[in-house]
């Protein structure tokens, strides 16, 4: 009998780290495109780092709102290029997650934090390039008690993310990706950039069609109308 809402589980099975370098490479719209855009992690959650791309593997934890210790826990446990990945609920009463456990974070090689709840210590935080993910920041600081669990599946922003999927973040959000499903979403990635930058070519070069735009009015019924003459 396991103590349910109190344990900690070893992380299974990770991706390669080949794998995890190709999304090194590639941006959270060309992930989420090619997940028929339903694995992206809420908007509310934003960066608070100064700069610098977020990718790894993620490390999950689910706390009691308003507690770290689990977090605390998982920086000791986590492997370099893991994510800190945390279910706080949401709750923004007190802060999760700040500078000391920052640097504690980047001195272990963990690949970044994303807090579904408060951080503090932004001052610091945003002005360096360790990724930072919160849905908000306050200064009241965290309890010690738990419970919690860790490399459970959680769900942050609508998401359900399990331990081991791959985490991208970047300017424009969080994408996260089945770890059972990442070869072949790269695969589609690679294929869509390609033609991204093929368009973009076409731009400069002033030979893009835009015919589609057209065709897909009158297929959606639209009126084009003449402008009357008073």
């Amino acid at each position: 009998m396991t103590n349910i809402g109190f344990r900690i589980l070893s992380l299974k099975k990770r991706p390669d780290k080949s794998l995890i370098k190709q999304y090194g490479n590639v941006v959270t719209p060309h992930i989420s495109d090619n997940m028929n855009r339903m694995n992206a992690m809420s908007s509310f959650l934003r960066p608070y780092h100064r700069d610098g791309k977020l990718v790894g593997t993620a490390f999950t934890i689910k706390t009691r709102p308003g507690d770290n210790l689990m977090v605390h826990k998982a920086i000791d446990l986590a492997e370099p290029g893991d994510v800190i990945v945390v279910d706080a609920g949401g709750d923004m009463t007190n802060a999760i997650f700040g500078e000391i456990m920052m640097r504690m974070a980047k001195k272990r090689g963990i690949a970044g934090v994303v807090v579904d709840g408060a951080i503090r210590d932004v001052a610091a935080i945003s002005k360096d390039v360790f990724p930072v993910y919160a849905k908000g920041v306050t200064h009241r600081g965290p309890y010690k008690d738990g419970p919690g669990e860790i490399n459970v599946p959680v769900s942050i922003g609508g998401i359900i993310i399990n331990p081991g999927d791959i985490i991208v973040g970047d300017e424009d959000g969080i994408a996260v990706v089945p770890l059972e499903e990442a070869e072949d979403v790269i695969r589609r990635v690679r294929s869509q950039q390609e033609l991204e930058e093929n368009i973009l070519q076409s731009i400069q070069e002033g030979t893009i069609n835009r015919d589609w735009i057209d065709e897909t009015l009158k297929q959606k019924g639209c009126e084009f109308l003449s402008p009357q003459i008073l």
